[in-house]
Parts: C-alpha cells; structure tokens; sequence
C-alpha cells in the first residue's frame, strides 16, 4: 500500500495521524487482514524518513482502537476481530464515551521522557530553585498556631476568608473593585476553567477559543464534551472580526481568552484591543472567561487593565493562579465573579468536593498579608526578565533565517515560528535525542493540525541553560532544512 505523507494543503495533519489513517484504509480494504505482520516500527520509520516515535505512536493509536495488537518479541499484528471459541478472560469493563474520548486526545500528546540532563524547555511548572520554602513555612507555622483546630475541618466552598479578603484587596488596589463576597477559591486555575465552562455551556455546546490556546483548556472541553470554535489569533491578540462571527452563532456559549501572557504565544493585548473584545461580547450578550493565571508576572511595559477590571457589563468571569507565581503545590487559585454567578459557582464547587486545603489558603493568607509574596515577585520578577533576555538573543543568533518569536513582557512563555518546511511535532524526538525539549505547536490548535511553531518556556531553565538550549535547537532545525522536504510517498 502507499502511505503518503502530505507536508502542506488539506491533507496536512500530524504524521502519526496520517500513517495510522493509511493502515486503518488498508484493513478496512481487506488488504491488510487479520493475522497479518505489519512492517517493524525501525524499518518503517526508515522507509518513511520519519521518526520511530511517530510510527510507535501510529501503531498505538491503532491499538487503543482495537485494530493491531503489540506481541512482545514477535511484531504488531491485525487483531483477530473474529469471536473466540473459549471465553479465556472475563471482559474488559467499558469505559464511559466520554472518557475513551479523553484518553484517546491524551495520547494524541507529546512524551517528554524522563532524562534527568535534558534542557526542559517545554515545562511550564515554576523552578523549585526560586520557591520561597522557608518564607512559607513559616507562614503555615503562624498560621496552624493562630487559628490550630479550625482549619482541619471541610470549611466553606468559598473558601478561607482571608484569602479570600486578601485577594479581593490586591485587586481592587489594582483597579478592580471586588470584595471577599466575588472571590471563589478553586484548586488551582485547571479546576476553575472546568468550573467556569460548567456554568454556561452543557454537552454538545460550542466555546469560543483562540486559536493557539492553552492546551489543558482543550482537554477541559473534551472532558465536558464540549466543542471548541476557534478564533485565530493574530500578533495584537485575537482576531476580532473573526469573534464577532463566532460569538454571532447560537451554539457557542462563551469565549475563554488569556489576554495577558498569553499561553503559548506569550504576548498581552493593549486596552484598546480589550475594550473592543469586551464590547463584541456584550453585543452578542456572551460570556467572557478571562484566564489571568500570570497575572502577577510582568516584568517589563506597563500594566493594561484587566477584562474583569473594564467590565461594565457582568460578563466577565476572571481566573486566577497562585501555581505559576508561588509554586503548584500551594493548590490555590480563585475565581472572581459578581452577582449571581457566585451563588451558581458555590454550587457547582460543593457538588465537586467540599472545599480545598484550608491550612494552606491560611497560610497563603499570612504569605501575602506579611508582604513576602511581593518579596518574592520582585525576585521572580527579576529572574524572569533575565530568563526571557537570554532566550531572546539565543533565537536571533541560532535559528534558521526565517524565524519569527514573541518578546514577552511576562510570564514563561515565547511562541516560535520556524520556517513552514518544519513540522515541529516531528522535529521534537530529534530535539530530545539532543538533550533539549519543547512544546510542538499541534497541540495547541483545536483541530491538532500539522505546526511550524512551538512554545520556548522561561520556568525550569536559567539563562545559560536557555542558551544552550536554543543553540542546540537552532542547530537542528538548520539541519533539517538543509536535508531537504521529507521522503517521497513509497509502498510498504
């Protein structure tokens, strides 16, 4: 049979894809049937000039579906789909359609492996070597001896108050005027985009998402079994002549945006871009999901106004993080809403458990309170800008002519366009072989289609890491083009 493997036009999509397609045909046709030997994973990946990872993940795919099943020491093999004689096992208990779903676009992501020197430019967990342990240990101390008992027990699903408190003042100091009462503590901003898109859409729903977007956010709808209706993003933000046709259609419900430090593409939109998003989506009387989970990093340009702080309308719904500022293990993040929408939230949180970690919100309370979180922003603040500078002078001098990149003014992560002959998931498992990873653009896109782009992140790597990294990385994409377009379509 032919496997052909289109690089740009319709057909273009993630190689695995396309392999396991042109497999899948062939059984279908009846002229791959059962029992039959596929070709080694090695030899085909030869054969196609393509990565054994992306074979591996091709008979994967086809083997989650039932198609081909793995025998150690033999090959992958057509299943045998005819009944057995003798039932040998009981059967498998059968998952929900839903979750199958959800499974299915799990393994449709990258696998970054375990190698403990390679540079990880593609994780966006906070480096554990900027984590204030002793400041917030002693902040959990005062707290446990302050309020001992009381904060063992379930507690609100609101959440601590003075946490609550807390941030309520940190906001309306920042312009947005909110009180305790609009704050709804969540585990982290993961739970409150689940929570958020619980309120306003329901199965089978659209939600308007920028196209790239935050790629746990695209998991979010494929475990509610809601659909994404993307909206390109272009260099200032999203695209809004393309948002006021998407918000125009009934099916979608809401839009959930990252206006500032946009995740993957790093860049944040001016005031004049919000206030134009906000009134598109007061026209069509949508909801807005403003995820702000880096919020509390810029460390460069001047501070915009929030989408929650230039609502004047109700239609905002704000996401907040204490993951990427403080560290992940704190579990703390919040929603902010006004009116009614807090009640629904409330409700929402107690069906989906009884309410977070009380000592640690205490303790966070007292962290901020004290002044030492803004301590430690101003360090983060500080390695962060020196992080970004280094990655940026590393991608002028080692990628290929051609490259295009953001330049943030916070957060951890630049967005990099390589030239369109790269297709950036193929290039990932050479970048690993070479001690470097990142982020392949496919999985940022709601459709997964085929990228040239791929997100650089600033969290775990120091500058000099950064620019070995990127060197390293530069080298190989110039490689790449050198060799040529990818093999011709060829029999197998």
């Amino acid at each position: 049979m032919q496997v052909r493997i289109a690089r740009e036009g319709p057909q273009a999509g993630p190689v695995y894809r396309q392999i396991a397609d042109a497999i899948r045909q062939q059984v279908e046709g009846g002229e791959l049937g059962a029992g039959d030997r596929l070709p080694p994973i090695r030899a085909l990946a030869e054969q196609l000039g393509v990565n054994r990872d992306t074979v591996s993940l091709a008979y994967e795919s086809l083997a989650s579906e039932g198609l081909l099943v793995a025998r150690v020491g033999r090959g992958t093999f057509v299943r045998d789909a005819r009944p057995a004689a003798v039932q040998t096992a009981p059967p498998e208990v059968r998952l929900s359609a839903a979750t199958e779903r959800l499974l299915d676009y799990e393994r449709g992501r990258p696998r970054y492996g375990s190698d403990p020197d390679a540079l990880p430019l593609h994780a966006v967990a906070p480096d554990p070597s900027l984590f204030p342990v002793e400041g917030f240990q002693r902040a959990l101390q005062r707290a446990l001896a302050r309020d001992g008992a009381e904060l063992l027990g379930y507690g609100s699903p609101q959440g601590h108050e003075g946490l609550r408190t807390a941030l309520a003042e940190r906001l309306s100091a920042a312009g947005t005027r909110v009180g305790a009462e609009s704050v709804v503590l969540c585990q982290g901003a993961s739970q409150g985009i689940a929570l958020a898109l619980r309120l306003f859409a329901e199965r089978g729903d659209a939600v308007a998402v920028e196209d790239p977007t935050y790629q746990n956010a695209l998991g979010t709808l494929v475990a509610l079994g809601l659909r994404p209706a993307p909206v390109p993003m272009r260099g200032d933000g999203v695209d809004l002549a393309a948002l006021d046709r998407v918000l125009a259609r009934p099916e979608v419900k809401l839009l959930y945006t990252i206006p500032t430090f946009h995740n993957p593409m790093g860049i944040a939109t001016d005031l004049r871009h919000r206030e134009a998003l906000l009134a598109i989506a007061a026209r069509h009387g949508k909801p807005v999901v403003e995820d702000a989970f880096e919020m509390d990093l810029r460390f460069a340009g001047r501070p915009v106004p929030s989408l929650l702080g230039l609502d004047e309308d109700g239609l905002v719904l704000q996401l907040l993080s204490f993951s990427k500022s403080l560290f992940p293990g704190v579990r703390s993040g919040a929603i902010v809403a006004r009116g009614r929408l807090v009640d629904a939230l409330l409700v929402l949180r107690h069906a989906s458990d009884l309410g977070g970690a009380l000592p640690l919100q205490a303790a966070l309370a007292d962290f901020v309170r004290s002044g030492a979180y803004d301590r430690h922003l101003v360090t983060l603040r500080r390695e962060l800008r020196r992080r970004r500078d280094a990655a940026v002078e590393a991608l002028r001098l080692a990628m290929p002519e051609g490259t295009r990149f953001t330049e943030p003014e916070g957060g951890y992560q630049l967005w990099v366009t390589l030239p369109d002959a790269l297709d950036t998931r193929d290039l990932l498992p050479d970048a690993m072989r070479a001690g470097v990873t990142f982020a392949p653009g496919f999985q940022f896109h709601p459709d997964g289609r085929a990228s040239s782009a791929l997100r650089l992140s600033l969290a775990m790597v120091g500058p000099e890491g950064l620019r070995d990294g990127i060197t390293r990385l530069g080298r190989l994409c110039c490689e790449r083009l050198a060799s040529g377009p990818g093999a011709s379509p060829i029999a197998i």
